[in-house]
């Protein structure tokens, strides 16, 4: 990407946002106006999927950039069950001596941009549409700011190689680290000087050659010690130390308590993402700081939930995102093993990183309280869940009989999901728990193997199942069109479970959004009531 012009720069010019809209909107067709000069601009905040720009097609994800003239036809495809979330916006550049317009103009996305954009993309949404009277220029200035934002790192990256051998060196440690490791080994593998090597390890981690092997050995004996190893000597030699005096002396000089004392104090615990919040919840734990949705504040397991508690990781830049983690002082960090954050985290404490979305719901739960001494409050808690289930599927027995298949569908703008038992939104309940199975054709197309299976709205009703649930429809009148059309349409009328009222439209997205034990229990309700007809389970 770069500031392109067609002709020598104009001294005066300015650039004015013109359109702004969420991407579950469908993104204009280019103009063919060639005096409007003006310019788009995409910002994916959420999900993954490809962008189709003219005749080429481009991965993007959370942190990609893509700007563009108003010629250029832009489309977005979700490509995972998790549908694309971010901005497009359209901007005009206004010449005050009529000099050829430009602007940011890119020919492939940037990717994992710094969190300052994504920071101000969200906050011109934010203010968008709504005028804030008392600072009448604020949008104007936050539309300029992201855009300088944006070219200054544009003009980074071009200058930079693409890795440097610093990064090459990072990487090879955390993979090796249990190895006899020297800064001379580091450095010719690198290809420099001894000394060059630490000059730049220094400069760019903030920390020595050994200091960075230390800590990192450090935070994988703790890591250890929470998920079940305990003989030191063995720990010693995992870590890369030849044996558990060493480790132990190691250890006390870092984290300022041997290890046993470690393993059994209480923990202070951050959690970067909701599943693991709500588990930590169900096993009456208030973590230090969580990401909550509206929904989980409003169950009784938030009831003495602080805003000192609650945090929004999409909403800071990473400096802040930083100092907010590193102001809660955790003891332990429970993230998904996906988030590229984890890394600078380590310098707080352990990152306690599980598989993403490998990991049945239950798996997690017994997981997360092992790590915490609270196996017996899991197993309390999964046994009372269980006797739901048990009694779940008496009374299923006696209205519905044999089950059949079930299919779980999320809309989205342009694009509908449905979901295998491992990736949750309901279907975890319905087929691990309560006896329906997935449609053969779903099985055919290999829901089991990805998880999850993509079809365009009007292509949903070519997948039969007994029973149809809905537990998310859009949210923009666009979408909504869209399913308006499938509900009309011949196929869908034709369906057996639409002609026999088994289709259940729940549209309760937060709810079904949650793969954990405080929203799977709630699911079952849910799902209960619509099967049996009435509130029983509630």
């Amino acid at each position: 990407m770069s500031l392109a012009s067609t002709n020598k720069l104009p001294p005066h010019f300015f650039h004015v946002p013109t359109r702004l809209m969420g991407l579950d909107e469908e993104i204009p067709s280019a103009s063919g106006n060639h005096q409007e000069q003006s310019y788009r601009i995409v910002i994916i905040q959420e999900g993954e999927g490809l962008l189709h720009a003219d005749e080429r097609s481009y991965p993007v994800f959370r942190g990609s950039v893509f700007g563009s003239g108003s010629l250029t036809e832009i489309k977005l495809e979700s490509i995972r069950l998790t549908p694309l979330r971010g901005l497009y916006m359209e901007y005009r550049c206004l010449c005050v001596d009529d000099s050829a317009s430009y602007g940011l103009e890119c020919n492939v996305p940037i990717h994992d941009i710094p969190s300052e954009i994504l920071r101000l993309a969200g906050e011109l949404e934010s203010i968008w549409g709504g005028a804030d009277h008392g600072e009448p220029f604020q949008l104007q200035h936050l539309f300029i700011k992201l855009l300088q934002e944006i070219h200054a790192e544009t003009i980074s990256r071009s200058s930079s190689q693409q890795r440097s051998w610093v990064e090459q060196a990072l990487q090879y440690m955390e993979e090796n680290y249990y190895k006899d490791l020297t800064r001379e080994q580091m450095a010719a593998r690198a290809g420099v000087s001894p000394e060059h090597f630490s000059r730049k390890f220094r400069k760019h981690t903030g920390r020595t050659f050994n200091e960075y092997l230390t800590l990192f050995r450090i935070r994988k004996t703790q890591e250890r010690l929470l998920t079940g190893s305990q003989d030191l000597n063995t720990l010693a030699q995992e870590v890369g130390y030849k044996e558990g005096l060493y480790l132990s002396r190691k250890f006390k000089e870092a984290v300022g308590m041997s290890p046993t004392a470690y393993k059994r104090k209480p923990k202070r615990i951050t959690a970067l993402n909701l599943n693991h919040t709500a588990s930590l919840l169900a096993l009456g734990v208030t973590p230090e700081l969580g990401v909550y949705t509206p929904w989980l504040q409003q169950t009784p397991y938030s009831n003495h939930l602080s805003a000192d508690h609650r945090f929004d990781p999409y909403a800071l830049a990473f400096d802040h995102y930083y100092e907010t983690i590193a102001s809660s002082n955790p003891d332990l960090i429970i993230s998904y093993d996906s988030a590229i954050e984890n890394k600078a985290l380590l310098a707080l404490a352990p990152v306690l990183e599980l598989p993403f979305k490998t990991m049945s719901w239950r798996e997690q739960f017994r997981f997360i309280a092992s790590a915490i001494d609270k196996d017996a409050a899991a197993e309390e808690w999964l046994s009372r869940y269980n006797e739901r289930v048990d009694h779940s599927n008496e009374v299923l027995n006696g209205v519905l009989g044999k089950r059949g298949s079930a299919i779980v569908w999320e809309f989205c703008a342009e694009t509908a999901y449905c979901f295998s038992g491992s990736f949750g939104r309901g279907s975890q309940i319905l087929y691990d728990d309560i006896g329906f199975h997935p449609p053969a054709g779903l099985v055919d197309e290999g829901l089991h193997r990805r998880g999850y299976v993509e079809a365009a709205i009007g292509k949903v009703a070519s997948y039969v199942a007994d029973h149809i649930f809905i537990t998310s429809l859009p949210n923009h009148p666009y979408g909504l069109e869209r399913v308006k059309a499938l509900f009309r349409s011949p196929d869908w009328r034709h369906l057996d479970a639409v002609r026999h009222n088994r289709v259940y439209v729940l549209n309760q997205p937060e709810l079904f959004f949650g793969y954990d034990p405080i929203s799977s229990q709630a699911q079952l309700r849910e799902l209960m009531k619509v099967l049996t007809g009435h509130h029983k389970f509630a």
